[in-house]
Formats: C-alpha cells, sequence, structure tokens
C-alpha cells in the first residue's frame, strides 16, 4: 500500500479553508449587524432548533465557485441540512440574511430543490426558516439551469410529510412564497412577509409603505390569516414548532405517536363541564375550558387562536392520543360560522386527514353567520368547503354535539347522522334544528303557539336520539371517558 497521505494534503486545506468560509456567513461585521437586530443568524437559528449535535449540513460549499469568477458566497445564503427534533428526524432549511440579504440565486435555488425532494424520497418533516429578499437581482444577467422550482416539488410534497414555516425576519417574494405550503406557519412578532417589498411597491403603485405596514406578522395573524401563529420570540417559534412535529407522524400513512399519559390526566375533574356549561342556548361560555377538561394536562396547542375566533382549533393529547380539535367558541358571536373560522377550520382538517390525527368535533353555533357583511365575506363558499373538507375525512371522527346545532352549522361541525363518525354523541341538553326557533319562527311567519312548539321540538336530545341521530347521550361527567373508549377501540 502506498503512501499518498502528503499528496491529499493541499485538497484537504482546501476544503477546511472553503467550509470555514462558508460558515463565516456574511463577515464578523454583517453577523454583528444581524445579532443588533435582535435576530440570530442562520446558523444559531439551526442549531437552537435542532437536537444538539444533531445537524449535517448539505451543500455548504454551494456559491463558493462562481462560474463567471465573481466573489464566492458563503453558501450562497442557504443553510440546509438534515438534523433532529426530539429524537426524530427532519430536514430543515433557513435563509442566511448576512448574504446578499438571504437572496436567491441559482446555486440556492438548487440547494432549495434538493431539500425538498429529499423530503419527498426519504418521506421526512420539512422546516423552512425564512429571512431573506427573495430572487436575487443578478439572475437575470447568469445563467439559469432548467430545472423544477421548489414552488413545484413543495406543492407536491403538501400532505405527503409534515411541513413548518417560520417567518423569523423580513420574507419576500419567491421565498415567501414557498412558505405558504406549510401545515403550520409561525410568525416571530417582529417580522413581516409580503409578496413584493416597500421599494416595488412604490415603484409599481406609487404607494409608501414600511414592511410591518405591508406584511407585519400581527396583520397576518389577525387580518389576513396568512399565518397560523404567532411568537414573541425565536425561542418561542422553536418550543411551538418542535411541539407541533411532536405530535405528528413523519409521514402521511403512519400513525401518530402515543406518548404516556401523566399521571394528573387521570384525575381530571370531568364533572367540571357541569359548572362550565350553561344548558341555556343563550347563555356563553369559554370552549378553551371545556377542551382543557377533556385534553390532557398542559397538552393543548392552539393553532390560528388570533383569526376566525369564533371557532377554536387545536391540537392536544388525549389518553395519549394526539387529536386535532374544531370546537365553536359561544364566547365569541355565540360560535357562529363566519368566513374566516371556516377558512381555519378547513385548513386544520385537512392536516388532520393527511396525518391521520383523529379528529374531534365540539358543537354549539346557532349556524352559519347571516347578513350582508357575511354574505359579502364569501361565507357560503368557506362554509361549504369545510363541509367538504370534514366530509371526506376518513380517520376517527368524534362529534359531539355540546348544546345548540343548527342549521349547515351542525352539518360543517360533522354532525349529520352517519357521516363517517367513529362516534356521534350529545349532552342532554342539546338544541337542534333547521334554523333557531327563536327568530327562526318570526321568519317563517310561525303563529305563537307554533313558536312554542318549534322550541319544545328544539330542546333536548330525546327526539334525536329516538331516531339515531346521535348513537349516544352522555353525561358530561362521563365525556372524557366516552372519547377515550372511541380513540383506544382500534389500537
Amino acid at each position: 500500500m502506498g503512501n499518498n497521505r502528503d499528496d491529499w494534503q493541499p485538497l484537504l486545506g482546501e476544503l477546511q479553508r472553503r467550509t470555514a468560509e462558508a460558515e463565516a456567513m456574511g463577515g464578523a461585521d454583517k453577523v454583528q449587524r444581524q445579532h443588533q437586530r435582535g435576530r440570530l443568524t442562520a446558523r444559531e437559528r439551526v442549531s437552537q432548533f435542532c437536537d444538539a449535535d444533531s445537524f449535517n449540513e448539505i451543500g455548504a460549499l454551494a456559491g463558493g465557485n462562481h462560474p463567471a469568477g465573481q466573489p464566492a458566497l458563503a453558501a450562497d445564503g442557504l443553510v440546509a441540512g438534515s438534523g433532529r427534533v426530539n429524537g426524530r428526524p427532519v430536514l430543515v432549511l433557513a435563509e442566511d440574511f448576512t448574504v446578499k440579504g438571504g437572496s436567491i440565486g441559482h446555486a440556492n435555488a438548487a440547494k432549495r430543490s434538493r431539500l425538498v425532494r429529499l423530503a419527498a424520497e426519504d418521506k421526512i418533516p420539512l422546516v423552512l426558516m425564512l429571512d431573506g429578499a427573495g430572487e436575487r437581482a443578478s439572475n437575470a444577467a447568469e445563467r439559469y439551469p432548467i430545472a423544477p422550482s421548489d414552488l413545484q416539488l413543495l406543492a407536491d410534497l403538501k400532505g405527503q410529510v409534515p411541513v413548518v414555516t417560520l417567518v423569523l425576519g423580513t420574507s419576500a417574494g419567491h421565498g415567501a412564497l414557498t412558505g405558504m405550503f406549510a401545515d403550520l406557519i409561525i410568525m416571530q412578532q417582529d417580522a413581516a412577509m409580503f409578496t413584493a417589498g416597500p421599494p416595488l411597491v412604490q415603484a409599481a403603485l406609487g404607494i409608501e409603505s414600511t414592511p410591518e405596514e405591508l406584511g407585519g406578522a400581527r396583520m397576518h395573524a389577525t387580518v389576513s390569516g396568512v399565518a397560523h401563529n404567532l411568537a414573541a420570540t425565536e425561542q418561542e417559534a422553536f418550543t411551538q414548532a418542535r411541539y407541533f412535529l411532536s405530535l405528528l407522524p413523519l409521514r402521511c400513512g403512519e400513525s401518530p405517536p402515543h406518548f404516556p399519559v401523566p399521571a394528573q390526566a387521570t384525575e381530571q375533574d370531568s364533572g367540571a363541564l357541569l359548572d362550565i356549561i350553561p344548558i341555556a342556548a343563550n347563555q356563553a361560555y369559554d370552549m378553551q375550558a371545556v377542551i382543557a377538561t377533556l385534553a390532557d394536562a398542559d397538552s393543548t396547542f392552539e393553532l390560528q387562536a388570533l383569526y376566525g375566533r369564533n371557532l377554536v382549533c387545536s391540537l392536544a393529547r388525549i389518553g395519549g392520543h394526539p387529536c386535532m380539535i374544531v370546537a365553536n367558541q359561544p364566547a365569541v358571536q355565540a360560535g357562529a360560522i363566519t368566513r374566516e373560522a371556516a377558512e381555519k377550520a378547513t385548513h386544520f382538517i385537512d392536516v388532520a386527514a393527511a396525518f391521520g390525527l383523529p379528529l374531534l368535533m365540539l358543537l354549539d353555533n346557532p349556524g352559519v353567520m347571516p347578513g350582508p357583511e357575511a354574505e359579502r365575506s364569501g361565507v357560503l363558499r368557506a362554509a361549504g368547503q369545510m363541509f367538504a373538507a370534514q366530509r371526506r375525512y376518513r380517520g376517527r371522527k368524534i362529534v359531539v354535539t355540546l348544546r345548540k346545532a343548527f342549521g349547515f352549522g351542525s352539518s360543517v361541525m360533522g354532525m349529520n347522522p352517519f357521516d363517517n363518525q367513529a362516534i356521534s354523541l350529545a349532552l342532554p341538553s342539546v338544541s337542534l334544528g333547521g334554523i333557531p326557533a327563536i327568530g327562526g319562527a318570526a321568519a317563517a311567519g310561525a303563529s305563537e303557539e307554533e313558536a312554542e312548539q318549534m322550541q319544545e321540538q328544539q330542546a333536548g336530545a330525546w327526539v334525536p336520539a329516538d331516531a339515531m341521530a346521535f348513537d349516544k347521550v352522555v353525561d358530561p361527567a362521563a365525556l372524557r371517558a366516552e372519547i377515550l373508549q372511541v380513540l383506544e377501540r382500534n389500537r
């Protein structure tokens, strides 16, 4: 065997130099500026998000050998690779704002496509960390290889593996568009996201705007609905994303993980529902209190809490089983179904369907929101899409009618008899009907006697139970146990 070690040293030295150059990102000055903005660098983000010492970088040398002899760009502004989160594999892609503002050059684009392909081929969750300016301005003057766009690949990936987007700075153009394919979009509260930034908006429309005015995190979480969750800090965003991924399987077709049940979860006072839920349909209460009673202690994770507040979407564990909960919120407009609420529910019902999460529907609403403003918002279309989402869901759908359920509002919440429910439960306090008795009678021109009859027929679970509209009418104190029976049925 020959001695070739000396021959290798120049190449290995060059590899070390180029690797160190990539790891230095945009240099000490730009790293310092990133910190002065109150933001972590891309490499710090990946290190803090992944389990310790688990990240294995891919494509670090991309951008280091420009064909036209331009200066090397560290990792071409994108840190990417595989790691572990809670001991499970994940792929991570982080835009590096210290290199050309995190813009997307050709090597950067190729790396993005490679990571999304790996997620599809290895069936591993994908996390996108966005903090970049979109397509690089110099791209038009350079070679452009013909290759599938990562947008195409991300569209194909949807529903195959969990995808999470973290918007941690200012994300514009192509980068922001890639984030829209995620199952969960979290924005750090000082971040912003838009299709085109303030300079382009000024040039195209003559409108001056700041990044926050154009696409601030709070606006996207409360008005546009583009962002699902806000995070006060980057660390909070990482915590939310890690917990979200922990409740989902690695890929479509696998069962969600099962968790040990904390001792206190078995000691919860389910009888508390008797105190929480008023029998009178016109009295408000907080659905969050109901969910806290049904779920394992400290396991609930609300999704898109600031948008469509008439309805609560939450991940939670019940008896160790991760579940998607969709529940009307009587404390907000009596829990009526608005366009925003329906859009939110449709998205998260589809997430539950893709990844095999049991779906728990908790009903207490007076129907789809009526009125000129609601109609102009497109509530009919949105409610129809929500109905279709729950209709095509084929996992364990547990439907619980807590109190009122009227008209199409009951249908979009999955209450229609024999609609693929694993079980349909009701509390004795339910009040049902095609239209609410109060107000509905007047709209129908009913007499006083007829109105009283309508109210009598709609009050209580006995008539619908007689017709098998429900599988079972239960004591509120037994509700958690009844839900657990179904969750354990096919284990």
